[in-house]
């Protein structure tokens, strides 16, 4: 059987061949395959997202689709419609890009909130519906929705709804100085790399192995009050509108036991929470008017939140069966 750590460490390594930096955005579209997760992957052109959703496609033998998303978009060019052939006098159902195993939007929030929303009842039911027909969708199913900073030109807001389906948003950051010579001197040697240079290193059973063993990751109970603790403080903060939503509780939890498993361990500590906290509750806050006309960010509200919560355990925690186990101070993030 595989386990976590091991189907991320050869998507790690294989990566690694074409993406230089960004090793937390993987690790994290990780943990979201291994909880039927959805990625939201935001960032200025030109930070490779586009790229590492790809190559997580190639890394593995899941069926995948590329929708680039514009303003013209309609939904029917997302999840199908039906066609009638003059000839037979029937319809036939043409199923849309949305069927697959890897769904990637590409630039998401350059198409209008309608056509975005088309991804609603596929993203959280895992199925869609085509004139009056529910069809289900295959397994597993993620979506990996790449989008620019909304200040930038011709891009649109996704709508509340559609943000807090998505199990995590994540930012792709320009790269350092040494990491960018690394990508200079890469491409120098090889100018025609790029993703489909990617072997396949994962099976669809491997992952569905691997997914299968996140669920039996132990949680204690005051990992669970933790949780609880930091969901309510969103609730409350002084900068938030409006806080996280039960569904993000159930995401916080599911992804800090896929990254406990992808960690090794089959337990859950203070700082696979801290972990995931801000990609979990980012997106998911809306800030009241002075803390945006302040400029503060929903990420630094996260970031309080955490240091205004006490982790549980500074030395030890109880695990099935009376051991004990080390779980640390929580003091630092991954």
């Amino acid at each position: 059987m595989t386990s976590p750590s091991a189907l991320y460490d050869r998507l790690q390594s294989e990566a690694s061949t074409v993406l230089i930096g960004n090793e937390e955005v993987l690790r994290h579209i990780t943990v979201a395959m291994l909880t039927r997760g959805h990625v939201l992957l935001e960032g200025v052109p030109g930070v490779a997202k586009t790229t590492i959703a790809t190559l997580v496609a190639n890394a593995t033998d899941l069926s995948y689709s590329r929708i680039q998303m514009t303003p013209d978009l309609l939904p029917a060019d997302i999840t199908g419609t039906t066609v009638y052939h003059q000839q037979s006098g029937e319809f036939e159902l043409q199923k849309g890009p949305v069927f697959t195993n890897l769904v990637i939007a590409d630039e998401i929030n350059r198409a209008p909130p309608k056509t975005q929303s088309a991804l609603l009842e596929a993203m959280q039911e895992r199925q869609v519906s085509i004139e009056g027909s529910t069809l289900s969708l295959p397994t597993p199913f993620t979506v990996v929705a790449t989008m620019n900073p909304l200040e930038m030109e011709g891009t649109f807001e996704l709508p509340e709804a559609q943000r807090d389906r998505f199990q995590m948003k994540l930012v792709s950051e320009l790269p350092d100085e040494d990491e960018e010579r690394a990508i200079l001197d890469r491409f120098d040697a090889d100018p025609t790399l790029d993703s489909s240079d990617i072997s396949q290193v994962v099976t669809r059973n491997e992952l569905l192995q691997a997914r299968s063993a996140v669920p039996e990751t132990y949680i204690d109970d005051s990992i669970k009050e933790y949780i609880l603790s930091v969901v309510r403080k969103s609730r409350e903060h002084r900068n938030v509108a409006h806080g996280a939503s039960p569904r993000a509780t159930l995401a916080l939890q599911n992804a800090a036991k896929a990254l406990a498993r992808i960690e090794s361990r089959d337990y859950v500590i203070p700082d696979d929470v801290k972990g995931v906290a801000v990609p979990v509750l980012r997106h998911r806050l809306i800030l009241n008017s002075d803390a945006e006309l302040s400029q503060i960010g929903t990420s630094a509200v996260v970031d309080e939140i955490l240091s205004s919560v006490t982790p549980p355990g500074t030395s030890s925690d109880r695990r099935p069966g009376g051991a004990e186990t080390a779980v640390g101070d929580g003091g630092s993030e991954l």
